[in-house]
């Protein structure tokens, strides 16, 4: 098939048309910095102020807090891990070193002894206390115990009551005692033992009203029955309290004294809830008070009350102590000390760990003078140290001291320290909000049109 003129020569142009435009896009593209330069032209264009780099526009202006002129900013891609890390290093030379006070020194595992420290108030025992009451209804004709503070012992009688019930049944018991030697000779073997059974029922009686097997023997011996009887305390101690006077009439089981054994006192600490888990039933503790400064003090935990107070948000520990020379007052206050033994790990100065609230920051020297910060978790602090629960390695080189200089001079170099909000080139992090405009100074109004901005 033939093509006529007028048809060929459109399409012969056409043809050359396309070559020209194919040879002009590969001579472009073989002549230096063209690639470099079509990358760069695909990044989008954005206008940021100098002074406050969150305040982002797609458009040439004025930057609606400081008022400053825009300049272009081309979006880059994002860093990679490695460039990330190496932006939070900081190398120091050895002059900024000694200028910086900084010291390092290497991580190493020991074994710390927390000292857990409380206030607590002395408390009777209450194991060693006692009340003496009246076991029969009669009249206090004597008290031996005339005063509160005074001691007594359970040799000796603290008072002696008239009771005419008791004065009857001595009698019954004499009775019983010579119609059992009456009736002992019988023949009827049911005749003596009813008397042995009318000796052993009053005998029980007696005793049952308090009167001791030593009185009874003094009664048998005697014959006649005691007008006044004894009343002794069932506990050696000091008299706390003195509820009755002599010549005064008493029911059965009225108190007459409450009696405390003060050679062994309490001491009920208070531990805070965070502290409380370190202290065992059986531990040593140090009580020590203002009123004997130069004595201190040994006891043991006997009891861990198992509630907390909700005001004071502690604990109750109940620690028991023996009281020489009777020092300890009830409701003195004193300070314990418990030293709780800790198992080895990892430990630092407290210097070296930088805390900002939510995040713990020690700084490592990963080869000479350079560090890079390494978040950590914490332990126990002891004194001037405190243990790494995670974080770090046995042998790690630390900056002991200057760590917060090595933190501003990162925050200075862009890499965002440890300051919480930041990240990489000093960019806040989402939500953060910006810089406030300065004060006395307010923003120019034509240009506070936010409509096209990123925060």
């Amino acid at each position: 098939m033939t093509i006529s003129k007028k048809t060929a020569m459109p399409i012969a142009i056409l043809l050359l048309a396309v070559l020209a435009a194919g040879g002009y896009w590969f001579w472009r593209q073989r002549q230096p910095g063209t690639g470099q330069a079509t990358k760069a032209a695909q990044g989008k264009v954005i206008y940021t102020c100098p002074m406050h780099p969150f305040i982002e526009k797609e458009q040439p202006g004025a930057c609606p807090i400081c008022g400053m002129n825009l300049v272009k900013k081309v979006a880059s891609t994002p860093a990679s891990g490695q460039e990330m890390k190496t932006l939070e290093q900081v190398s120091l030379s050895p002059t900024q070193m000694v200028l910086a006070n900084v010291a390092t020194d290497k991580v190493d595992r020991a074994a710390l002894a927390k000292e857990v420290t409380a206030v607590g108030i002395v408390q009777y025992d209450q194991a060693r206390q006692a009340k003496v009451t009246a076991w029969v209804s009669g009249r206090l004709d004597r008290l031996f115990v005339d005063k509160v503070g005074d001691y007594v012992s359970t040799r000796r009688p603290v008072a002696e009551i008239y009771s005419p019930d008791l004065v009857a049944t001595e009698q019954e018991y004499l009775l019983a005692l010579k119609s059992r030697d009456q009736l002992k000779s019988s023949p009827i073997s049911s005749i003596a033992a009813g008397g042995e059974g009318l000796v052993a029922a009053a005998r029980q009686r007696l005793k049952l009203w308090g009167v001791k097997d030593q009185q009874i023997a003094a009664l048998e011996k005697s014959g006649q029955p005691n007008i006044r009887i004894p009343i002794y305390t069932p506990l050696s101690g000091i008299v706390i309290d003195k509820l009755v006077l002599a010549g005064q009439y008493v029911k059965e089981g009225d108190p007459l004294f409450n009696i405390a054994d003060l050679s062994t006192v309490w001491t009920e600490v208070e531990i805070y809830e965070n502290e409380f888990p370190f202290v065992k039933v059986g531990q040593r503790v140090a009580i020590t008070s203002q009123s004997y400064p130069e004595r201190t003090f040994s006891g043991r935990v006997s009891y861990i009350y198992p509630f907390l107070d909700p005001k004071t948000r502690t604990v109750k520990v109940r620690v028991e102590l023996a009281n020489p020379g009777l020092r300890l007052k009830p409701d003195m206050f004193v300070n314990a000390t418990i030293k709780v033994p800790l198992a080895p790990t990892l430990v630092v100065p407290v210097t070296a760990v930088m805390d900002t609230g939510q995040r713990q920051v020690v700084w490592i020297e990963a080869r000479p003078g350079v560090f890079e910060p390494r978040d950590v978790k914490v332990g126990a602090r002891v004194d001037d140290r405190v243990q790494i629960l995670s974080g770090l390695m046995r042998g790690d080189t630390i900056a002991v001291s200057g760590g917060y200089l090595i933190d501003s001079e990162a925050q200075l170099k862009g890499g965002g320290g440890s300051m919480p909000g930041m990240k990489m080139g000093g960019e806040k992090e989402k939500g953060q909000g910006g810089t406030p405009p300065a004060p006395g100074k307010p923003a120019p109004k034509d240009d506070m049109d936010m409509s096209n901005m990123k925060m």
